[in-house]
């Protein structure tokens, strides 16, 4: 196996070993009914856009886009752009002359790896639902009807639910069942409240779900 890979290339092709790794976590927690990225999002307090803290590592990931895409997106991307960077910088060497040292061509491929995960981020950012909006208020987003996209909703760890706004925009908000219930995958609920970017839903009334079918 080893003959296979490259001199200069063993941290890029280990790079794509996380990214794969990652991908298989991911795919598993959310058959377990949990979802790695929400967990990370969660415990790293990035919630949307200029969440992040105030702190170094807060500002490089806020730099980074963290909370417009998942953290785990995020790395998704930056490993995959570092290893194919790390490829192409040492293809490239090895036609000249000689593979670059280590030293030189992972901080490189580094280098080159964090303003392009920077514009890749940004761009997925439009297309992913996200559970805060610059043009709308939490409060707005009370009252909605949306649909739970990862549960069953209890009132142990949050799930999510899809609702589109009056503006037409998608979003996907971390939200719990309020007290008392228990709502599958799939139905269709009602937000009911909302704090810190947690929100509360309850089963949509049957009226509300023949409306929505219709």
């Amino acid at each position: 196996m080893m003959a296979l890979v490259q001199p200069g290339t063993e941290p890029f092709w280990l790079a794509l070993m996380v990214v794969a790794g990652l991908g298989v976590v991911e795919i598993l927690s959310l058959l377990l009914g949990a979802s790695v990225s929400g967990l990370l999002d969660d415990g790293l307090g990035f919630h949307g856009p200029g969440h992040a803290d105030a702190s170094v590592l807060g500002g490089w990931m806020s730099w980074l886009n963290a909370g417009g895409v998942p953290v785990l997106v995020l790395a998704v991307v930056f490993f995959s752009a570092f290893a194919a960077i790390g490829f192409a910088l040492q293809s490239l060497a090895s036609s000249i002359l000689t593979p670059l040292p280590l030293l030189m061509a992972v901080p490189a491929s580094v280098a080159l790896a964090l303003p392009v995960t920077r514009w890749s981020s940004r761009s997925l950012a439009r297309t992913i639902p996200r559970d805060e909006s610059s043009v709308i208020s939490q409060s707005d987003l009370v009252g909605l009807l949306g649909t739970v996209t990862l549960g069953p909703l209890d009132q142990g760890h949050p799930g999510n639910v899809r609702v589109r706004d009056s503006h037409g925009n998608i979003h996907l908000l971390r939200a719990m069942a309020a007290p008392g219930h228990v709502i599958e995958t799939g139905a269709l609920v009602v937000i009911v409240d909302g704090t810190d970017g947690l929100f509360q839903a309850i089963p949509a009334p049957p009226e509300l779900a023949l409306n929505q079918g219709g």
